[in-house]
């Protein structure tokens, strides 16, 4: 299995399921017409129906979908959401944090940016970590190093970041065990 389905099955199974023990239903919302989600999506049913949760992948191609998907998560009474990483998603952030909150649904994300601008929990690669080591590879290639002569290096950290006032808002008392490993934005 890649590393896009140990990121589903920690997301679900260490992170979501631990602050939210009772969901039986989640929602995901990613950008089916990206070939990289189509491996998410298949990682993400299995890892929730190994914990016997019942999934739902909703495809959001345009901004219009993700209010209705948003509509149809709650519709289909979606206990919480994951939120896919794609660009139609990154650059709509603020309408993806904004529609969780007034659909009072527990969502995790991918990147911490979420959880900076008021989204629940994120989970994944540190982007400041990621854009720093890119720029190493950058400035060795353009001192004259050819790419295929750069080592591959493992991915970066992940880091666990979750909103304590979001939280607060829908209700949700962080474990002490998950608080105790994450970063947490006030």
């Amino acid at each position: 299995m890649g590393r896009v389905g140990c990121l589903a099955r920690q997301t679900l199974s260490c992170r979501l399921k631990e602050m939210l023990p009772n969901i039986s239903r989640v929602a995901a919302i990613t950008n089916l017409s990206n070939p990289s989600r189509q491996a998410e999506r298949w990682e993400v049913e299995a890892a929730a129906r190994s914990l016997g949760v019942e999934p739902r992948v909703f495809d959001v191609r345009v901004a219009a979908d993700i209010e209705s998907s948003f509509d149809l998560a709650r519709s289909w009474d979606a206990d919480a959401l994951l939120v896919g990483s794609d660009t139609l998603i990154q650059t709509n952030q603020s309408l993806v944090i904004q529609l969780a909150a007034s659909h009072r649904l527990p969502a995790i994300y991918t990147f911490r940016d979420f959880v900076d601008a008021g989204g629940l929990v994120s989970y994944g690669a540190s982007l400041s970590d990621l854009y720093r080591r890119a720029a190493g590879y950058v400035d060795k290639i353009l001192m004259g190093v050819k790419p295929l002569d750069l080592p591959i290096e493992p991915g970066g950290d992940l880091e666990l970041v979750f909103n304590a006032k979001t939280a607060s808002a829908l209700g949700i008392a962080v474990p002490t065990t998950m608080a105790s490993r994450a970063q947490v934005v006030e």
